[in-house]
């Protein structure tokens, strides 16, 4: 099985999602300042890394979790879901993945310190705001993964899209 978060430029919300997953942060209490800091690739990417896949690493049980930045494209998830599908009915694949949509976590705080930190380059008041809303998120963000998890036990076909609209 492979998960894959994703987000506008996979280095927040998606970033805090796999840290979850993976059992990176306790899914059972809000993380600190330094631990929302410290989790891989929170606010490193850039622009650049849009629609690069990132393997964060494997779950418990093997699977593997990664991330994608999928920027304004409507067309990203879509094409990923019909590439694996034609992989798996034309060319033997035989994997299950699911693409999981963590922008329903991100509040006003965490967009307007990705605008000022990734956008503008000032971390000064960028990283606050980014931390207040990942603080703010986090019991969202929690909610998704483990919904996310309990999907794929539940799955039929090769591809799960989820929206996660709250």
């Amino acid at each position: 099985m492979i998960f894959i978060y994703n987000c506008y430029g996979g280095t927040h919300s998606s970033s805090l999602a796999a840290a979850v997953h993976l059992g990176k942060l306790s899914s059972d209490r809000i993380p600190s300042r330094d631990e929302v800091l410290n989790v891989n690739y929170f606010n490193r990417l850039t622009y650049k890394d849009m629609g690069r896949i990132i393997f964060r690493g494997k779950d418990n049980d093997g699977n593997k979790v990664f991330t994608v930045g999928r920027g304004t494209s409507r067309v990203l998830i879509p094409c990923m879901k019909n590439l694996i599908n034609l992989l798996c009915d034309e060319c033997g694949l035989d994997e299950k993945l699911i693409l999981s949509n963590m922008s329903p976590t991100v509040p006003f705080l965490m967009t307007m310190g990705g605008f000022f930190s990734r956008g503008l380059g000032v971390d000064s008041i960028g990283v606050p705001l980014l931390v207040a809303g990942a603080r703010q998120s986090f019991k969202k963000v929690v909610a998704i993964v483990n919904n996310t998890k309990e999907s794929a036990l539940k799955m039929d076909g090769h591809v799960l899209v989820l929206a996660n609209n709250l």
